[in-house]
C-alpha cells in the first residue's frame, strides 16, 4: 500500500475520514465513477456460522457508509463458495457443510444485520443475493474453458492464502484451490447481472479481489474495481474482536445485547476515537471531542461508543436498555435484572471469592471455570486462579463475578 490519495467524492472522502481506507486498484479512477453516478458495490460473506462476528463489522460498515452516500451495496452471502471454503487464514482444510447447514447459516446470518442496512427495491436500497444462483448451475468443462483458461497456475501459487500452506507443508485441497475462480466470477457475474463495479474487502482478501477485476477485463472488457479496509487491531495490538472466551458474534442469540454492549464498554483508552469512527454514525467532530476527554470522562465517551455501536447492530432500544442496566449494576450497585447481592471482604483471593458469592461449591471447582474460560469479573474473562481481588477492582462500589451468559452475583465489600 502507498500513501491515502486525496479523494473528491463523498463517499471516499467520508471512508477515509473514518479510518477505514487502506488501498484501491485505480484511485483517480474510481473517485471519478463515485462523482458522476450510482455505483453498486457488494462485499461477499461465506456462510460457515449461524452468525457473522466482530471482525466483519468493518466490511458490514463499509456497506453501509456506500448507502449512506447514496450509491447501492449488496450483500453477498457465499451459498456456493462456501461449499468450497476459504483457505485464507487457515492451517487446515475446512469441515464440509451440508446444502441444509449452508441455507440455515445464511438465513441466521443475514437475520443479525438487518439493523445495519436498509432491504428494499429503491435506487440505494440494499440487495441481498446467493452465488449459489450462479455456481450451483455451473457445468464444470465448459467453466474451465471459459473461466479456468484465464488463470495461471503459476500466479495462483504465490497467492498469499495458497503459499503459507504450502510453505508450511500444510494440507491444500483441490477444492479450496478452486475458490480464488469461483470468487472471481462473483464479481463478472454481479457486473452482468447487476452492473456492479466494486469489491471491497479485508486486506487479507486482496488478491481474489484482483483476480476478480483481471476477470472482468478479459471477460466484459470492462474496468472493475477493489476498495480494501486495514485489518483492526487494538491499541495493545491483539486481532479486534478477538476474546479469551471466543468470538463476538453479532447475532443475540449467541451473545446477548448486554454482553455486546459491555464489549464496546470494555474498549481500550487508545482505541476510544477511532473504534467510534469505524463503528458508529458519530459526527466526526463529536468523535473529535469525545476521544480527548481523560480519567472518568473518558469513561463516559466509552459508554456513549458502547452505546451507539449496539443501537446500530440491534436497535435503539435495545441499546439503552443495555446502558440502563449497566449503569444500574456498576453505578448504583443494585441488582438490576434480578441480580443477587453478597458482601464479602477484600482483598481476597479469587477461588474463595467465587465460593463466598455462591457460583461454585469449592475451590477445586471454581479453578475449572477458569481453565474454561467460565469466570467473568466485571465483564472480564478470569484467566489466573491465584488473581487477588482488592478494593481498586471495585467498579462503582461493587464488583460483578460472572459464570456464563447468565448467572451474575454481584460483591459489595464489607
Amino acid at each position: 500500500m502507498t500513501g491515502t490519495p486525496t479523494f473528491k467524492s463523498d463517499f471516499l472522502r467520508t471512508f477515509v475520514a473514518r479510518g477505514a481506507y487502506y488501498d484501491c486498484s485505480a484511485p483517480q479512477d474510481l473517485d471519478e465513477l463515485f462523482g458522476k453516478e450510482r455505483v453498486t458495490a457488494y462485499i461477499g460473506f461465506d456462510c460457515t456460522a449461524k452468525s457473522m462476528h466482530i471482525g466483519n463489522l468493518v466490511q458490514l460498515m463499509t456497506l453501509r457508509r456506500l448507502q449512506q452516500a447514496g450509491h447501492r451495496p449488496i450483500l453477498l452471502m457465499g451459498g456456493g463458495t462456501t461449499k468450497l471454503g476459504d483457505p485464507s487464514g487457515k492451517d487446515e482444510v475446512r469441515k464440509l457443510l451440508t446444502n441444509e447447514q449452508i441455507d440455515e447459516n445464511k438465513k441466521s446470518m443475514v437475520a443479525g444485520i438487518r439493523h445495519l442496512l436498509k432491504f428494499g427495491d429503491g435506487p440505494s436500497d440494499a440487495i441481498m443475493v446467493d452465488n449459489a444462483e450462479w455456481l450451483d448451475k455451473l457445468e464444470y468443462i465448459p467453466f474451465l474453458r471459459d473461466v479456468g483458461r484465464h488463470f495461471s497456475v503459476n500466479r495462483m501459487l504465490t497467492m498469499e492464502s495458497v503459499r503459507i500452506r504450502l510453505e508450511r507443508e500444510q494440507a491444500l485441497s483441490f477444492l479450496e484451490f478452486n475458490y480464488m475462480v469461483s470468487q472471481a466470477y462473483d464479481f463478472v457475474e454481479l457486473y452482468r447481472r447487476y452492473g456492479c463495479r466494486l469489491q471491497s474487502c479485508g486486506s487479507d482478501q486482496w488478491g481474489n479481489v484482483v483476480s476478480g477485476i483481471d476477470l472482468g477485463r478479459r471477460l466484459e472488457s470492462v474496468q472493475l474495481f477493489g476498495l480494501s479496509t486495514p485489518l483492526i487491531t487494538t491499541a495493545s495490538g491483539a486481532k479486534m474482536g478477538k476474546s479469551v472466551s471466543g468470538a463476538v458474534w453479532l447475532n443475540k442469540d449467541m451473545l446477548s445485547v448486554y454482553d455486546y454492549w459491555q464489549f464496546w464498554r470494555n474498549t481500550e483508552d487508545g482505541d476510544v476515537g477511532r473504534f467510534m469512527r469505524l463503528f458508529t454514525d458519530l459526527p466526526l467532530d463529536e468523535v473529535a471531542r469525545l476521544e480527548k476527554l481523560e480519567g472518568a470522562e473518558r469513561n463516559e465517551a466509552k459508554k456513549i461508543l458502547a452505546t451507539e455501536a449496539t443501537a446500530l447492530l440491534h436497535g435503539r432500544a435495545a441499546a439503552e436498555e443495555a446502558a440502563e442496566t449497566a449503569r444500574r449494576t456498576f453505578e448504583e450497585g443494585a441488582a438490576a435484572a434480578g441480580l443477587p447481592t453478597v458482601s464479602a471482604k477484600l482483598p481476597d483471593g479469587i477461588l474463595n471469592l467465587v465460593v463466598t458469592a455462591g457460583l461454585a461449591a469449592s475451590n477445586s471447582e471454581v479453578r475449572k471455570l477458569i481453565a474454561n474460560n467460565g469466570l467473568k469479573l466485571n465483564d472480564e474473562t478470569v484467566s489466573d486462579p491465584k488473581l487477588t481481588v482488592g478494593p481498586d477492582m471495585l467498579v462503582d462500589g461493587v464488583l460483578k463475578l460472572s459464570l456464563g451468559r447468565k448467572k451474575h452475583v454481584l460483591v459489595k465489600p464489607e
